[in-house]
């Protein structure tokens, strides 16, 4: 149990040894002269027991008064209670949290939680778009595992539509004597060579694309393609094998970069073989229409405010829609994980398509009335011009470009004396921090400017300032002559505010989980930084002469550094040994 959830308990237990009952706890104080929390229950419990909210904070204070742990206790009309933390409970918090960091988070009940936050296109480029779904789900994996949930990420390749349709056309195009295409060949088709690499397989697919628009044929024999992938046909699936294995492999190796990692690497592929049973269920249950040769699903409700189109669960050439690969997926979750809640992470845009998943789902009664299924959706990293991020020549940035382009400016920062044979490695972790931390500080439906300048300044809100600082944190440590082991004085303003911050970890730990969104994370880590960067550009540490103090301050800079490691790795950012 966190240091904040206890003390809230504790001063349950005195509002009720005072005579009142209610759920209350300290919240940051609006005034600080006053005190540093505010305990705003009178007024409520006026209304409770009919008494004048002064006469009730009064009661609740001569309790309060016996404690030891608060000082300045007063109260402000109407009622409002002041207090501020004793420095010998400061002390004891950061005693606490030096112990063990975990000591000061709360530990929630167990559930176990499948995010889908993956949703690259085999054979296609990652590309800017898919930046804030890998940040966004990774961190908040980590952050739900921090608290004790069971959680698998899954990278929900998208394997099995159309586009893999057009880039197994345009192989056939330009490579006709491949055997994949040779209904007479009857080898095995593991050993056949491919002439075919992830880069050729990228500029196949925007190629066939732009075609399939431009070319009805084209468009109808990578329809006939797509079907014969799905049917499993000889020769087009077993190429199709070898394209998806070839294409996941460099996506991995992107992701490794972003340092975003999957236990999942489950593709719309892997939920086919549950698509019989789905097909029944809904048939069961009377819920497929036919329309136009195609059969959909009826979603709307009663009360709806805007058209609800119906949900496309067989396309009218017999290929399976992208509603339907994600409606098995949930089956086939549901079947083999049975997870209490499944979250998807996606750009806001995708709002309809879920809403229209989640409804069909629930009809069909896939998953239990109490699985959550929640759409969780962002805005999009733009230009200076305030439109969607691109290259100059205006074609859609890929993620390896948009390291690549960050990764420059980084390196103009690190320290000259860095090696040669590190420096690359430093830079792009750096690199990826400016990145990251830059995704993170808006909340997630906020679109955002890119700035790569601005995300790679030493200076200010950067994820390169919080590494500059937590490896001079860990400099400091390692030039100290003493052992440091506890915490025995708090001599300045700035030691106070860390001590106070590091009782609101689980405040912003809870609204973070609550809002899926590691904007207050992000804000939390930068604050704890500069109030400590403060109090050691005002402090002696290493020179001070008192042991005393000496060592409680460098106890307080080990339990800053643990904690901007522990936050930072929860972010998915990477501490370099020095930059």
């Amino acid at each position: 149990m966190s240091i904040l959830k206890s003390l809230n308990n504790d001063i349950r237990d005195m509002i009720k040894r005072a005579g009142y009952e209610i759920d209350v706890g300290l919240l940051p104080s609006n005034r600080k002269d006053l005190g540093d929390f505010q305990i705003n229950c009178a007024m409520s419990l006026a209304k409770i027991y009919h008494k004048s909210p002064l006469v009730i904070a009064e009661d609740i204070v001569k309790v309060l008064e016996e404690d030891k742990r608060f000082v300045n206790i007063n109260i402000a009309n109407p009622g409002f209670i002041n207090l501020s933390l004793s420095k010998e409970f400061l002390i004891d918090i950061l005693n606490k949290e030096n112990e063990d960091i975990y000591n000061n988070i709360d530990k929630k009940d167990k559930k176990k939680i499948i995010i889908d936050y993956g949703g690259a296109n085999v054979s296609k480029a990652l590309h800017v778009g898919h930046l804030r779904s890998a940040n966004l789900g990774e961190a908040m994996k980590r952050l739900a595992r921090a608290v004790g949930y069971d959680v698998l990420g899954d990278a929900h390749l998208g394997d099995y539509g159309r586009p893999l349709g057009l880039v197994l056309l345009e192989i056939k195009k330009r490579f006709p004597n491949l055997e994949f295409f040779d209904s007479n060949y009857k080898g095995d088709y593991s050993e056949v060579e491919l002439p075919i690499t992830n880069s050729l397989l990228e500029e196949i697919y925007p190629y066939a694309s732009l075609k399939a628009k431009e070319d009805e044929d084209y468009l109808e024999e990578a329809r006939d393609i797509t079907f014969k992938i799905q049917n499993r046909e000889r020769g087009y699936y077993d190429l199709w094998k070898k394209v998806v294995a070839i294409s996941k492999e460099d996506i991995k190796k992107v992701y490794d970069e972003l340092n975003v990692s999957f236990d999942l690497w489950l593709g719309e592929s892997d939920a086919m073989e549950y698509f019989p049973k789905l097909k029944e269920i809904f048939e069961e249950k009377g819920l497929l229409k036919l329309s136009d040769g195609a059969l959909v699903v009826d979603v709307s409700k009663d009360g709806d405010t805007s058209p609800m189109p119906p949900l496309l669960f067989i396309k009218s050439n017999q290929a399976l829609s992208y509603a339907t690969t994600d409606l098995a997926t949930i089956l086939q979750r549901k079947l083999e994980y049975n997870p209490n809640e499944i979250w998807y992470f996606t750009d806001l845009r995708q709002n309809l398509h879920f809403e229209q998943v989640f409804r069909a789902s629930r009809l069909a009664n896939l998953v239990d009335k109490d699985v959550k299924l929640e759409f969780i959706g962002f805005g999009t990293m733009n230009g200076r011009d305030g439109k969607p991020f691109k290259t100059r020549d205006g074609g859609i940035m890929t993620l390896k470009n948009l390291i690549e382009l960050i990764n420059n400016e980084t390196k103009k920062r690190l320290n000259p004396d860095i090696e040669e044979n590190s420096r690359e490695e430093i830079s792009k972790t750096v690199a990826i921090a400016a990145l990251k931390y830059a995704d993170f500080l808006p909340f997630r439906t906020t679109d955002y400017i890119f700035e790569e300048e601005k995300f790679s300044d030493l200076e200010g809100k950067t994820g390169p300032y919080l590494l500059y600082s937590t490896i001079r944190m860990k400099s400091l440590l390692n030039k100290a002559d003493i052992s440091y082991e506890k915490i025995t004085s708090i001599e300045t303003t700035e030691e106070k505010e860390l001590a106070l911050n590091i009782l609101n970890l689980p405040t912003v730990i809870d609204k973070s989980l609550e809002s899926k969104s590691l904007n207050e994370i992000a804000e939390y880590i930068y604050n704890l930084t500069s109030i400590y960067n403060k109090f050691y550009s005002e402090n002696k540490i290493i020179t001070e002469k008192d042991i005393s103090i000496k060592e409680s301050r460098l106890v307080l800079t080990k339990i800053i550094y643990e904690l901007n490691c522990f936050i930072l790795d929860i972010l998915g950012i990477k501490v370099p040994k020095k930059m």
